[in-house]
């Protein structure tokens, strides 16, 4: 469900009902400074964002080098053999030369993205051609391509400042040579939505087949330019996962696609709900961070700390929410600080099966705001602790407790950690090993007898503040036996930190197997 505004209705007419998602995650994304991925690394993208729904994957650019060859190759087996008449379009990229289109096409593509710059400063300062000769190259190019086999796109390079006429006179040449669909790229991100939207509807006016856009974000306004696009009549639009790209990055897949389906009512093959865990997989793949703040599937989207936005909240979403969280497979999350109400902080003492009395959330929002006023993140983790020290245990103990422990690891030392965890009243002692001090711990609490199996999908610390005596928080999702649980833990001793996270999650883990179990006698 959204809640968006009736005044979206105007921008609504003439665009239309479905747009194609062509996702360049792999060969844009990839380009993002510092971002390197294997080639089995690329199979697991490619494989996630073929059962997300893109309509095409761009692969990679072959010609670049034998590896990256090879990972165009092995992703286009690795989605020919999936079982499914929806599977993504497999698109390589290529020069407008004979050489590149043959690599590319041999790397068993379905189609082949094939540009040329046409803008002066290209044709001058890159290419040293005149326009006679870009028009030629393009042309030839293109009927090349058609002839090996595949489906062709072509993009005008740096299209946004090229001479309108010579834009169009180029993409007519295309068209009758034979293209599929042509691009207008944004190389530098220098368009506005209102310039955007003039473009592609003189483009699409002269034109037959049809056209896509590709938007980078050096100004902020990649998502803005795509929407304005489609609303111009583009029937395609180039993305990436986490908006990842050269420079200031691409149009992100996540926001374009969210608003298309919610602001405009316009249909794509996306699965919504798989966002999020797509935008993980990159995150975690690529190291590139998705900051808090960012919209749609950054940690802060639905997260709430205000009193009245709380308050508001808890009374209907719509209030101070556009769309449901899990529409996008997201949750809400309510955070505690300085600017904490009543509701929020009974909503969550609630949740963590608590039943506090009126004197004992009084102390507890003291000291919820005595933290936030000292500049202290109040976490999840941090918040249990506060609550098991007010209410003094009498309800909600938890079933998993680890006492001493002990980390070993250093040079020529293979990491080990001993643990003295308490499980159901029983005192266990344990060893782990592992690659380093978090691994090791994770080990030796596998190797505790009563603590089920577990698998650590997700990893993330943060600096609390500055300095290297700065309190880092740990946020941790584990996998086990189908439920799914996230911890948090908060210290200036990172291991300590992460120890605490991953208690977090397997007492929930713990708690909702008993629940479960309770549920089904």
């Amino acid at each position: 469900m959204a809640y968006v505004s009736d005044f979206n209705s105007v921008a609504r007419s003439g665009v239309p009902e479905r747009v194609r998602i062509f996702d360049t995650t792999l060969r844009d994304g990839e380009q993002t400074p510092g971002v390197s991925l294997t080639c089995s690394e690329k199979i697991e993208i490619a494989e996630a964002l073929n059962e997300l729904g893109v309509d095409v994957i761009e692969a990679g650019f072959p010609i670049t080098s034998e590896g990256e060859a090879e990972s165009v190759r092995e992703i286009a087996r690795s989605i020919a053999e999936i079982k499914s008449v929806s599977r993504a379009e497999i698109c390589a990229l290529a020069r407008s030369n004979f050489k590149d289109i043959d690599i590319a096409v041999d790397s068993g593509v379905d189609s082949i993205h094939v540009f040329i710059a046409t803008s002066p400063l290209h044709r001058e300062y890159k290419l040293k051609m005149s326009k006679e000769d870009v028009l030629r190259r393009a042309v030839e190019a293109v009927e090349y391509a058609k002839s090996r086999g595949v489906i062709v796109e072509f993009s005008a390079e740096d299209a946004t400042r090229t001479e309108l006429d010579f834009l169009i006179q180029v993409f007519k040449a295309v068209e009758e040579a034979g293209a599929d669909r042509v691009d207008i790229p944004d190389t530098v991100g220098v368009m506005t939505p209102v310039a955007m939207k003039y473009l592609v509807s003189r483009v699409v006016s002269e034109l037959r087949i049809p056209v896509s856009v590709h938007c980078h974000n050096d100004f902020g306004l990649a998502v803005a330019n795509s929407l304005a696009a489609v609303e111009a009549g583009a029937q395609q639009a180039h993305v990436t996962v986490n908006g990842l790209g050269e420079r200031a990055g691409n149009a992100s897949l996540e926001q374009f696609v969210a608003s298309l389906h919610y602001l405009y009512g316009v249909k794509t093959r996306i699965d919504l709900t798989k966002l999020r865990e797509v935008s993980e997989l990159v995150e975690k793949l690529t190291g590139i961070q998705v900051p808090p703040n960012y919209p749609i599937v950054g940690d802060n989207a639905f997260s709430h700390e205000s009193g009245i936005h709380v308050h508001g909240v808890l009374e209907h979403p719509g209030t101070y929410e556009p769309l449901m969280p899990e529409a996008v497979g997201m949750r809400r999350r309510i955070v505690l600080g300085k600017h904490t109400g009543r509701h929020a902080v009974e909503d969550a003492v609630r949740k963590l099966g608590y039943d506090a009395r009126g004197e004992e959330i009084e102390e507890i929002m003291r000291r919820v705001k005595d933290y936030g006023d000292r500049g202290i993140k109040v976490t999840e983790k941090l918040f249990g602790r506060i609550v098991a020290e007010v209410i003094g245990g009498r309800e909600g103990a938890r079933k998993l407790e680890v006492g001493e422990w002990l980390v070993v690891t250093g040079s020529r030392i293979t990491p080990s950690a001993w643990i003295r965890a308490k499980v159901g009243g029983r005192d266990i002692r344990s060893w782990g090993w592992g690659v380093g001090p978090v691994d090791a711990l994770s080990n030796a609490l596998r190797s505790v007898e009563g603590i089920p199996n577990f698998r650590l999908s997700r990893f993330k610390l943060n600096a609390t503040s500055k300095g290297t005596d700065a309190p880092g928080e740990v946020y941790v999702k584990i996998e086990s036996n189908g439920i799914t649980a996230e911890g948090y833990g908060i210290s200036e001793d990172i291991v300590r930190a992460s120890l605490e996270a991953l208690l977090d999650s397997l007492n929930k883990v713990m708690s909702d197997e008993n629940s479960s179990g309770e549920d089904t006698e």
